[in-house]
């Protein structure tokens, strides 16, 4: 069972054990890498340490008791700009291909509605583009549109109603109507269970392709996939933009051997010339080793999942090296890590004698020996409940 996510504090905890002299690791990258293959590094200007929003402003967890999950419709236009209006990085969406060669941005494999009291499913990528638009909210007035449902991973139907509800939309539409200011970290998505062939995975990229550079204008874009061969393609089609391969790092077991560890990652994207990985949070810290020889192998490493909400696992996370995090409480995680980040650049200011006493900054959490303990072992009991 999924559970509501709130910040933790380290100062509402006990006292624990000592932290180990190397839990925090150097900080993390100024810049995307290149990957092996590639000298050159790629033309985006990357602060140190990123903050992504997860379908926008967040995911939605029907199911769940926590309003914040279900504010903003997930993958909309409005979503993408209320995101925007936090200090962050990107937002990161997934995308698929219509049957009519649209890229459209929507996360399940299938979109459902009702019928006669019966759930009807249709495959995203089965549909015509116009018939994919009819579902949900319409952007003309006086149009109404298919209700939505969504199916959970145990079997459960809910209405998707949110309390901000916005139509679906294109990848063409994100590019003109979300603010230039945001970068666009593209997923691109296929189903798990299916065999795809080379030839169909290029025309699908090669269809998002050509929205992106015809429409991408000098917004900072990057790509992502748990396809193996697709983050591969997407490479070998293009070099104007960065690739990571997105891995939960063994939480769950594919045929497909490349998807089921950080180190089949990481030889995946060695051997490709990929950038970097974007990996399930959980598998960072339970293999915590993995960050240095990412590092070593010069690629940038991302991580997503339910407890980078927590703002302590964020910040834990930007010591050890990690250099972004996909979050859902966009404005929680945004304000906090700012804080933080920028709290410790005021400190290394006074250090030097720069401009002491002429900027305000806001205290970080004073993380002791005994307090940086405690996140190493809250963390695995957060991964456990998660």
């Amino acid at each position: 069972m999924a559970m509501a996510l709130k910040a933790v504090h380290v100062c509402d905890v006990p006292n624990l054990d000592l932290v180990p002299e190397n839990a925090a690791l150097a900080l993390c990258s100024t810049r995307f890498r290149a990957g092996v293959n590639d000298d050159k590094i790629c033309e985006c200007n990357i602060p140190k340490f990123l903050v992504v929003g997860h379908r926008g402003n967040g995911m939605n967890m029907l199911q769940s008791p926590d309003p914040r999950m279900k504010s903003i419709k997930e993958n909309s236009i409005l979503s993408f700009n209320e995101a925007a209006k936090f200090s962050i990085d990107f937002i990161e969406f997934d995308v698929q291909v219509t049957k009519d060669d649209y890229p459209v941005i929507y996360h399940d494999n299938f979109v459902l509605h009702e019928e006669k009291g019966v759930i009807v499913e249709n495959r995203v990528t089965e549909l015509a583009l116009a018939e994919f638009l009819s579902y949900g909210p319409q952007k003309h007035p006086g149009s109404e549109g298919k209700p939505l449902y969504r199916k959970t991973k145990d079997g459960r139907f809910f209405e998707w109603k949110v309390e901000k509800d916005a139509p679906l939309c294109t990848l063409e539409e994100a590019f003109h109507d979300v603010d230039q200011s945001v970068g666009f970290n593209v997923e691109l998505k296929f189903d798990d269970f299916i065999v795809y062939k080379e030839e169909e995975l290029s025309r699908i990229l090669k269809a998002i392709l050509k929205v992106v550079f015809e429409n991408a204008k000098g917004r900072q874009i990057l790509f992502s996939s748990f396809q193996p061969d697709a983050a591969r393609l997407i490479r070998k089609l293009q070099s104007t933009y960065p690739v990571y391969f997105l891995t939960n790092g063994g939480s769950e077991i594919y045929t497909d051997i490349r998807r089921n560890s950080l180190e089949e990652a990481i030889k995946l994207s060695l051997e490709n010339g990929l950038q970097g990985i974007v990996s399930e949070v959980k598998a960072v810290f339970r293999n915590p080793g993995a960050v240095g020889r990412i590092k070593e192998s010069k690629l940038s490493l991302m991580t997503y999942g339910q407890l980078n909400n927590v703002p302590e696992v964020a910040y834990m996370q930007h010591l050890m090296g990690v250099e972004g995090v996909i979050v859902d409480l966009v404005k929680e995680i945004s304000e906090s890590v700012s804080d933080l980040t920028h709290a410790k650049e005021g400190e290394e200011k006074s250090m030097y004698g720069e401009e002491d006493g002429k900027k305000e900054v806001k205290a970080k959490p004073q993380f002791s020996k005994d307090e940086l303990s405690f996140l190493l072992k809250l963390i695995p009991e957060l991964m456990i409940q998660a």
